[in-house]
Parts: C-alpha cells; structure tokens; sequence
C-alpha cells in the first residue's frame, strides 16, 4: 500500500515497494499447503498430506538414465533454441498424433519450463488489456492469475456436483460478452476429475467457432481417465477449431515427472512464435538435461502410466467410499486426474473438538491442526464449501488420512 511521506510543509506519497500487479497475485495454495505439511513432517510431526498434485511414483529408469547420460554429454552444457531442442519438439508432435490423433508439425510446439509457463505464454501471447476468459469452476489456482497476469480477465462460470462438475453452453453463453476473447477448457480436470463426453467436447467446440473463441485446453492428465470414460482432444473433434486453440501439456503426470519441469503449448505458427519471442527473454531454454529426459519419455512407451493408473483407480474408489461415509460430506466419484473434491457445505457451521468453521478454509485448517491431514479448501479453485484432496499417495496413508478425518468429523 502506498504511504504518505511529509517533507517540510509537503505531503508526497511514496512509491509501493512491490508492483501492483504482481502484488495481487495470490500464493499457490496447492503448493502453499503441500510446503506447510512437509514442513511439519520435517519438524517430526505425522502428517499426512492430500494437497500436492503429484504422483508418489518414482519416475521410470530410462528416463533418468538418458538424464544422466546427458550430463555427460557437452552437447547438453551450452544454450540451446529458446523455444527446445528440435528433437524433443519433433517428439513431441508425434507423441501427440499417437497419443490423441492431434496432427501437428514440430514449429507449432514450443518447450516450457512445466505447464504453468505454457499457460502464462499462452495467455500472454493471446490477450491484451480488458480482454475477457471464460473459465469454468472449480479452476486450477495457477488459471486466473496467469491470465490477470496477461492483463485479462476471468469470468467464473461456476459449476457443482449436480453436473459432475461440467459446464453447459447454456452457461458459457450466458457469461459471453463482446469483451470474451477465449474459453479454457480442461478435462480431465483438475481439482474435481471431471471427464466431459466426447460429444459434450465437441459440442463446446464447435460452439466456440461459432462465437470466434480461442479455446486453451490443458490436456496434461490426458491418460489419466478411469471406467467408461474417454479422453477426447478438442481440436481432433473440432478440426476447424485448430486454428485458434492452444494445447498446454506436459510429462509431469503422465511420467511422474513433476519435478522435472518440462512441459510445452502447440498452436498456430504465429502464436507459438510470439510466445517463443517471449519465452527468449524470460528464461531462454528449458533445461537440456530436463529436456532429453523428457524426449526419452515421450518417445517411450505408456507402460508406466498404465501401472500408475492401476493404483489411482484403485485408490479413487476407496478414498471416495471413506469420505462419503462422514455424515455431511458429499463426494462424487471421479473420472479422471488423481483428485477429489467432495462438498462440505453440510460440516459448515458445526463444532468439532469445540471448533466451529464456518467456512472451507477454516475446515481445512481445523483438519490440520486437530488431526495433522492436509487437504486444499475450495477457497483455492473459486468455489467455497469444498475440500480437495489428491489420492496420488500410499494406500496406507489415504486410510490412515481419511481414518483421521472420519473420527474428528463423525
């Protein structure tokens, strides 16, 4: 906040220390409440954390073992193109034809220091000031600040468990406005698992071109879908839409590659080049031992993911059925991703251990600090009365978590 400052018989306002702009980004709460329980862990405590978004397998050999191999490689100890190594992007373009029947050329891929970068270049190279994005609810953290980062604006268009968390074009259409220039489209979602129809995809697409929409569509939990539901690729449905739809995935679900830090956008050539433009100021390339890693990935095999959705599938049963046996929790079984989001609106404004929240937020810390389970309040992803908690743990630490939750909130 700025400060006034007397100067004689002169009262001058001071400059604020931090930017405005960037003062009014909001701290990642997924990572806020997965530093804070690991903290604790760290401090001997037992915590037990449902809050990151991240698989708890290692990620496979052969993809660390071209990682070590490129460290002694000099190839790899200079600069290379800002916008990745044109192998990896080459991979990446038919890893993306094989993988969603998504026909593009390696030009249309730029590399990204994860998929939070691919999001902030996307929307950089999108919107000007005012401009208006039409995002779904709940939302991942990082969408609305990236996009207010841009100079744009999110427009909520709030969706609950009387849909399976999906929004209709009935919705969209009423949040429209001659100000809307794009539409952010997830699924599987993050932080509900929501999974749309490939009917329900195409129908939003091509509702899209009909209103002249950009459409970014974040595909990183691709394969990760369970039962009879299907992935489906925008553009693969929609043809006509490629031209003005940006794909952001990455290796860091898919591989258990989080802290690896590549992912990449495809679009359309002029859009790819200005957020190359860009990314050759902001960080230059990705890093080329990330990189070949990541190229080793996605040219191998999905023989990892496969085993990894063995167990989330198992696990997103049982840690549905524990959460809807506490009176006053209400959670849909998801589709897709490794999240739950049960409502929670029922628990609100009850006391436990002589606590009354009143709100998600408070629940969550309640929860925390009585007994020791991390979860993300809804607070986080635009929509109060909600609880999100990723089951990508050990099986004994989903009961032993959810153990905990039942016998406070019972």
């Amino acid at each position: 906040m700025p400060k006034t400052l007397l100067i004689g018989n002169t009262l001058l306002m001071t400059k604020p220390r931090v930017s405005a702009r960037i003062g009014a980004i909001a701290e990642s709460a997924t990572l806020a409440v997965d530093a804070k329980a690991k903290a604790l862990k760290a401090a001997g405590r037992p915590v037990i954390g449902f809050g990151a978004g991240e698989p708890d397998f290692p990620t496979p050999d052969y993809i660390v073992d071209a990682a070590v191999a490129a460290c002694r490689d000099p190839r790899w100890h200079r600069y290379t193109p800002a916008g990745g190594l044109p192998e990896l992007k080459t991979a990446i373009a038919e890893k993306t034809l094989r993988d969603s029947g998504y026909k593009v050329e390696p030009s249309q891929v730029l590399v990204t220091n994860g998929g939070k970068q691919a999001l902030y270049n996307a929307f950089a190279a999108l919107l000007d000031p005012g401009d208006e994005v039409l995002l779904p609810a709940p939302y991942w953290t990082t969408y609305p600040e990236s996009i207010a980062l841009a100079g744009g604006k999110a427009v909520e268009v709030m969706t609950d468990e009387s849909t399976g968390y999906r929004t209709s074009i009935a919705q969209l259409e009423k949040a429209l406005t001659p100000k809307t220039k794009a539409l952010v489209f997830v699924s599987p979602s993050n932080p509900t698992g929501a999974v749309y129809s490939p009917a329900e995809v195409e129908a939003i697409g091509q509702w899209a071109v009909e209103k002249e929409l950009w459409v970014i569509t974040d595909e990183i939990y691709e394969h990760l879908v369970y039962g009879d539901a299907e992935f489906s690729s925008m553009p693969v449905l929609v043809p006509e839409l490629a031209d003005k739809c940006i794909v952001v995935n990455g290796v860091a679900k898919t591989y258990a590659m989080t802290g690896w830090r590549v992912g990449w956008m495809i679009g359309p050539n002029d859009i790819v080049k200005a957020a190359t433009n860009l990314q050759s100021h902001a960080t230059s390339n990705v890093s080329n031992v990330a990189q070949i890693a990541a190229l080793a990935a996605v040219s191998g095999d999905l023989k990892a993911v496969e085993e990894m959705k063995v167990a989330f599938d198992r696990r997103r049963i049982l840690i549905t059925k524990m959460l809807n046996e506490i009176e006053g929790i209400n959670c849909p079984e998801p589709e897709g991703a490794f999240y739950v989001y049960p409502s929670v609106k029922n628990l609100l404004g009850k006391t436990f251990r002589g606590k009354t929240p009143t709100t998600s937020a408070e629940l969550a810390t309640l929860i925390l600090d009585e007994v020791e389970v991390a979860v993300v309040p809804g607070e986080a992803f635009g929509t109060p009365g909600y609880i999100r908690l990723s089951y990508a743990l050990g099986d004994d630490d989903l009961v032993e978590g959810i153990s905990r939750m039942q016998d406070l909130l019972k």
